[in-house]
């Protein structure tokens, strides 16, 4: 019954962060941590009522190596797909890279931990405290990117801007062709006296023939958007710049209002989280995906979020250090 309390408490206290501002990170925390406790209580006053749903936990715990197995074998096999549809990059690389660390470091830390020398046994305890720590926090992320995902958003946007993605030989990929039809669902059903401006943001990369933005345009336009309500932005290389030209032009245009911006919906949480570090008023919404993309392209998005906080995790890795130290002197003690 605590539990149940302690997950309700954290519910209400999701609910008001969320409303405040829902581009936040620690809000995937708590949602998560209320999720937890509300698995706890449920199992407590199942096991009080059907004492066999005990059994249910026993067999999780069990058969999790096996879960293990399973989830690194998916990985595995999802980045061959990748590899054969994509190309070779290190982006498309991760989903393999993932499932085979699955297998790799449960292996790595039980031959750590059958030598017996204490150094080696306390780096099998530093193994298992990081890969659980940053386990964590990927759970807390993809629940947050999931749930972020599915908030409505306001219908009411100055300015809705498409983010861009590589073009391929002058035309739109399906990829971003998904952005693009999501723009323009979202413009056909505005509730505005004035129509939303509709910026297709992106610059020309190296080994593009045309901007981005210049290609989307011509995109929005040909799929019947009124040529004076679409602006392109051809200069950004990236996502912060998608966001901090594509405000400039919705300025120059006369739109002052909220930006509804665009994208994949792997995308979405992360290009909330810049629009907010920026100092962008935005809402964040994701177009469909193809599905055998999908875990690549989170696991691409998780890493970068860790680049953008690198210091922080680093810091918050440093207690694991201190814990390995103490582990690895008590185990050399009772040697």
């Amino acid at each position: 019954m605590i539990s149940l309390v302690v997950a309700a408490i954290l519910g209400g206290v999701y609910v008001y962060l969320r409303r405040r501002d829902p581009r936040m990170l620690r809000n995937g925390i708590v949602l998560v941590a209320a999720g937890w406790f509300t698995l706890l209580g449920v199992s407590g006053i199942l096991a009080q009522w059907f004492p066999w749903t005990g059994w249910i936990g026993i067999g999780a715990v069990v058969f999790s190596p096996l879960a293990v197995v399973v989830l690194a074998g998916f990985l595995i096999s999802n980045g061959v797909t990748m590899l054969r549809r994509e190309g070779r990059s290190l982006g498309n690389l991760l989903a393999l890279l993932a499932g085979l660390a699955l297998l790799g470091l449960p292996v790595l830390a039980m031959v750590l931990v059958a030598t017996l020398n204490p150094v080696a046994v306390g780096l099998a305890a530093l193994l298992f405290f990081v890969c659980s720590y940053f386990g964590v926090v990927f759970v807390v992320f993809l629940a947050y990117a999931v749930a972020y995902g599915k908030m409505q958003h306001s219908n009411k946007a100055a300015a809705i801007v498409i983010l861009g993605s590589q073009i391929i030989d002058g035309q739109v990929p399906p990829l971003l062709r998904s952005r693009l039809d999501k723009g323009l669902e979202i413009y056909w059903q505005a509730e505005s006296t004035t129509p939303p401006l509709l910026i297709p943001s992106g610059g020309q990369g190296p080994d593009e023939s045309r901007a981005e933005g210049a290609v989307m345009a011509d995109y929005l336009i040909a799929a019947g958007a009124p040529p004076h309500h679409v602006a392109a932005e051809q200069r950004a290389e990236n996502t912060v710049q998608n966001l901090q030209f594509s405000a400039a032009v919705a300025r120059d245009h006369g739109r002052m209002g909220p930006l509804l911006v665009v994208t994949n919906n792997y995308h979405v949480l992360r290009a909330a989280l810049l629009s907010r570090k920026v100092g962008i008023n935005a809402e964040v919404v994701g177009s469909s995906t193809a599905r055998y993309f999908l875990p690549s392209a989170f696991l691409r998005e998780f890493v970068a979020i860790l680049q953008e906080h690198k210091v922080l995790h680093v810091l918050l890795c440093v207690p694991f250090l201190a814990l390995t130290a103490l582990f690895t002197a008590t185990v050399a003690g009772a040697g």
